[in-house]
């Protein structure tokens, strides 16, 4: 598999920090909400929120690392058995998506800093509170964190099914694609 994207597949880069992402997705949601359960004398109290605050750094680090990727690296295209509805929901769902997620890491940020306090990455360095004080901080960003998180596992989850539709019922290489198989058909490509 190669480095970087092709005309007709996902390189190992983009495949690489997709599956990473949507792991920690998935991670970071169970995380943020088994610990706003937690009462005061739970052993994790302090450190379930510190463990999300350092694992959503990591979060927004690829998230940035991927939008740079992208842009130097561009996607293949859609494959012309792809119907144009699947095309403009396909797009229209993956820019969803890296919204959501630039806002869910700008809210959890804003959370974070609402007193003051820098955001510690697993003790090993500080990023410091650039926004601090507005009104409401915490409670409006906690709102937003919130939702958006719940809409981008509900997005992932259809992004999921329509490559599970397209590898199970259409038998195309959209899923192929991004985990690095092999190809049934080049000239399905739309070469």
């Amino acid at each position: 598999m190669q480095w970087r994207n092709s005309s007709d597949r996902f390189g190992l880069v983009t495949g690489s920090l997709h599956w990473l992402m949507a792991l920690l997705v998935i991670g970071l949601t169970a995380l943020g909400l088994w610990m706003t359960s937690l009462t005061y004398y739970s052993p994790y109290y302090t450190s379930a929120p510190s463990w999300h605050k350092s694992l959503g750094l990591v979060f927004a680090a690829l998230l940035v690392l991927r939008l740079i990727w992208r842009a130097a690296t561009p996607s293949p295209g859609h494959l012309a058995s792809h119907k144009n509805w699947e095309r403009l929901l396909a797009s229209g769902a993956q820019w969803l998506m890296y919204g959501a997620m630039l806002l869910i890491v700008t809210s959890g940020y804003l959370i974070s800093t609402a007193k003051g306090s820098g955001v510690s990455l697993f003790g090993w360095f500080e990023v410091p509170a650039l926004v601090s004080g507005l009104p409401e901080q915490a409670d409006v960003a906690g709102a937003v964190h919130y939702w958006l998180a719940l809409g981008l596992l509900a997005l992932a989850g259809l992004h999921a099914l329509g490559a599970l539709k397209h590898h199970l019922i259409d038998k195309d290489n959209t899923l192929r694609r991004m985990l690095g198989m092999r190809l049934l058909n080049a000239t399905e490509n739309g070469k």
